[in-house]
């Protein structure tokens, strides 16, 4: 026969028990299930693919300088001046810059006047080309406009100007506004 032999039940003896318990079950668990911080590590995985795409079109940016060809009294020379056309296009891409003929009273095609923006209507002749001196700039593509091909880089076109030597008109001061377009 099995005698049992407890001890006598006091408050004390029983928080003891139980706080013994409590660190004797934490002690197996931990040795059981490893505890971790931060991130779990697995031993399996899959993987995907995905694309990363964009589309590139043929484009083109332009922009113009102007020309100041300074004072002049009587125009006994021609005056010279030139400034620069940068466009930008998508490389590989062809294109054509093309010059109208501006809002200079009696201006068409390649034919350009500058008029007085005084109340005088006395006009003065100009002429842009695409090399110095010869090669009227105009804008019709293929004929009278400066053909290129893009890059992807900025390229600078340069516009040769000048002055014939003409009538002297009223002193006033000469504008005309000409637009560049490129075409591609």
């Amino acid at each position: 026969m099995r005698v049992a032999v407890t001890a006598p039940l006091n408050l004390e003896n029983m928080m003891m028990s139980t706080s013994k318990r409590i660190r004797v079950m934490a002690a197996v668990l931990a040795a059981v299930m490893p505890f971790t911080t931060g991130a779990a590590v697995y031993s399996k995985s899959k993987s995907s693919t995905f694309d990363v795409t964009m589309r590139v079109v043929a484009d083109c940016t332009i922009a113009a300088n102007g020309i100041d060809f300074g004072q002049t009294g009587v125009i006994t020379s021609a005056l010279t001046g030139s400034s620069n056309i940068n466009v930008t296009c998508t490389n590989t891409t062809p294109y054509n810059v093309g010059l109208d003929a501006g809002t200079g009273a009696g201006s068409a095609g390649t034919t350009r006047f500058l008029s007085g923006t005084g109340a005088n209507v006395d006009t003065v002749a100009v002429n842009l080309y695409r090399n110095a001196g010869s090669g009227l700039w105009g804008n019709t593509q293929g004929t009278d406009t400066l053909a290129g091909t893009g890059t992807g880089t900025a390229q600078t076109l340069t516009v040769y100007g000048e002055i014939p030597v003409q009538k002297a008109p009223t002193p006033d001061n000469y504008k005309s506004t000409i637009t560049a377009t490129i075409y591609f």
